[in-house]
């Protein structure tokens, strides 16, 4: 038996633009803000999950067919290569560096290697935070 749930379906198309745009928001004001990966990976693992429960799993699924356990990998991947690059130069491991870039429509932003670090981080909760409500939902 199918449950009527247009309402719930209507304001999850609106709550979810919110929720992935405070997101990320969190994850790039985490370097001289409060925020950061751990905690734009939290809110945007919540988006996801929120997905997950409005509609059905195999429908996010198909929409978004990511393997969240490699999503996760791929995190912890990318957050020691940004430790391991500062050995690459002769620096202690996870130093960071920084510059300014000049984007075409955003214009000049300042970037560190921590942003790199801090999207390991994201990706790492992300995969690990979806990975583990799939794994809870399963049926048995």
């Amino acid at each position: 038996m199918r449950i009527n749930d247009v309402i719930l379906r209507t304001v999850v198309k609106v709550v979810i633009l919110i929720i992935l745009t405070l997101g990320v928001y969190l994850f790039f004001s985490g370097h001289h803000a409060p925020g950061g990966g751990f905690i734009g990976g939290l809110v945007l693992a919540s988006g996801i999950i929120l997905l997950f429960v409005t509609y059905d799993i195999e429908t996010i699924q198909r929409k978004m067919p990511f393997d969240f356990k490699k999503v996760a990998a791929l995190g912890v991947f990318i957050a020691a290569g940004t430790g391991l690059g500062a050995i690459y130069f002769d620096l202690p491991f996870l130093s960071h560096t920084d510059g300014h870039f000049k984007f075409p429509f955003i214009g000049d932003k300042h970037l560190t290697t921590v942003t790199l670090f801090e999207a390991g981080v994201a990706l790492t909760v992300i995969g690990t935070l979806v990975t583990m409500i799939l794994s809870i939902s399963e049926d048995e």
